[in-house]
């Protein structure tokens, strides 16, 4: 097996030269963390750090090397040796330096996105075990019988280079194999160049992008699946990738003490974390999908937002209102049904039904108003289900949504090939919406079985700006921390005059935003969501 740490070129140049000088990577990383909305999501809250969860982190090696250079050296990350476990080919250790592996600057960089205490996103996790990528891949994830590593989340900064089509597949089907069987998400780089690669490519893990730099991009060689799921800032895969696995892990951990209600089990099952993941996450300028195609090919569901995800998490679990089956390939119209599902944001984990003859929806209905009048919402709403183990297809299921009132078709998502579907709807009028979850039935290779576990995560909002004079040239500016993502933008005049970014300070309070203007210049403001 051949890893390469994508594809880095000159690349390996800038690495080690932060290796160098490694409080000035550090200090770029403690900046991300309020990009992707780890700084307000800890100003809000109190120790979401990961505590209580294990994770994983896989590490290829350039070329053979005895022994094997993959390990993280713990004194750099803050965190105590006995945290960290290595496993080789050679053996495995639970001290360092140890005789399995050699120290890695490469290792030590993930590491000090992942979980480090300076600059990490999961500063207090339980336990890591550091692995070598080969051995990972062929004694642990594709290995008969396999053997639980009791780790919730791994992360793999590495791809697998000169990949056949039917290599990538049989690689795929052992990742999701091993993570539906035993609930672990896995976290894997896309590479920097070209198509997406395996182990990016797996139907049940996340694959990961950059955001403001160029990685490789979708679809899948195989089939045309949108990979990858989501993007993060850092300047290359390698370094995106555990942004997103220390997001998954604050957000297992906040599952699993109830910040999402009293089912932890299901407020932290890899499903779950994913689609929160991918729902909280912000669209950048030119993200775009289709009726067939979930998630942009470069950005995925969007760049990484921990706090957007957090709080479609503490929005609750909320059931469908109702379920109804339709003869298969039937149209599938609002049921009329009076109830409605009690919040605009949250989540939920259930299955779907179908069978041989019918398909199966269920049916959330969402009464979408605002105090204001003229008021216009945006809604994004994430589907996730797992390839099931030992399958070589997955089941059909798509998202619609529909105007309740009217029965007219607003939006969907109805991907035949992906295993996640994906609704980002903007300018949505207030009204009765019926969300819907509809899971295909008939006997072709996409009915896998009647029943499929799902996951998913929605949100409606709009934005509310208020401004309040506080004398002839200072006025205070308020909207809600949530959902995050928004600059303030200003300008003297309009029409005729181009906004600018605002460079007032915001200070949170009271699930406010609050910034102190000037208007002496600038007479006119907005938000504005990149």
């Amino acid at each position: 097996m051949v890893f390469d740490l994508h594809r880095w070129s000159s690349g390996v140049l800038v690495a080690f030269v932060c290796i160098a000088i490694r409080p000035i990577c550090t200090t770029a990383w403690a900046a991300d963390l309020n990009v992707i909305g780890v700084n307000l999501l800890r100003t809000v809250t109190t120790n979401l750090n990961g505590s209580g969860v294990r994770v994983a982190q896989a590490e290829g090696v350039v070329a053979t090397n005895l022994p094997p250079v993959f390990e993280v050296n713990p004194a750099p990350t803050g965190l105590p040796a006995s945290l960290f476990t290595y496993f080789s080919a050679d053996g495995s250790s639970s001290t360092y330096p140890n005789s399995v592996g050699s120290n890695s600057w490469h290792a030590d960089l993930v590491a000090g996105v992942y979980y480090d205490v300076s600059s990490g996103v999961a500063t207090n996790v339980a336990h890591i075990d550091n692995y070598e990528a080969d051995y990972f891949y062929s004694s642990i994830v594709a290995s008969l019988p396999p053997h639980n590593i009791n780790d919730k989340v791994v992360n793999q900064s590495f791809i697998f280079t000169g990949q056949t089509v039917a290599q990538q597949q049989s690689m795929d089907s052992a990742y999701d194999n091993y993570s539906g069987r035993y609930n672990i998400l896995f976290v894997s780089g896309a590479g920097n160049v070209g198509t997406v690669s395996a182990p990016a490519t797996s139907y049940n893990g996340i694959g990961v992008g950059v955001y403001g730099a160029p990685s490789s991009i979708g679809p899948t060689r195989d089939n045309g699946r949108a990979k990858p799921d989501i993007t993060a800032p850092e300047g290359y895969t390698s370094f995106s990738t555990p942004q997103v696995a220390g997001a998954a892990a604050v957000l297992v951990q906040a599952g699993l003490r109830g910040d999402g209600g009293s089912s932890t089990a299901a407020a932290a099952d890899m499903r779950t974390v994913k689609a929160l993941l991918l729902n909280g996450a912000i669209k950048p300028p030119g993200w775009t999908n289709g009726v067939f195609s979930p998630l942009d090919a470069t950005y995925g569901a969007g760049n990484l937002n921990l706090f957007n995800s957090y709080k479609q998490l503490t929005g609750g679990s909320h059931s469908y209102v109702v379920s109804n089956s339709v003869p298969a390939g039937n149209p599938h119209p609002p049921t009329g049904a009076s109830g409605s599902v009690s919040t605009l944001s949250g989540w939920d984990m259930n299955t779907a039904a179908s069978t041989a003859l019918s398909d199966g929806v269920n049916h959330y209905y969402f009464n979408v108003t605002s105090s204001i009048p003229d008021a216009v919402f945006t809604a994004t709403v994430t589907l996730v289900w797992n390839r099931q183990q030992s399958m070589l297809n997955i089941n059909d299921l798509d998202l619609f949504l529909y105007n309740a009132n009217s029965g007219g078709l607003v939006d969907s998502s109805t991907s035949p090939v992906d295993n996640v579907e994906h609704l980002f709807v903007t300018s949505l009028p207030q009204g009765r919406y019926d969300l819907q979850v509809l899971k295909h039935g008939g006997t072709g290779s996409q009915f896998v079985s009647p029943n499929e576990t799902y996951s998913l995560s929605f949100e409606f909002f709009s934005m509310a700006l208020e401004i309040s004079p506080s004398d002839p040239d200072i006025a205070v500016i308020t909207w809600p921390i949530y959902p995050a993502g928004f600059v303030l933008e200003s300008t003297p005049d309009l029409p005729a005059v181009p906004w600018s970014v605002d460079p007032s300070v915001s200070i949170v309070t009271n699930g406010m935003n609050h910034v102190t203007v000037s208007t002496l210049n600038n007479r006119f403001f907005r938000l504005r969501r990149p």
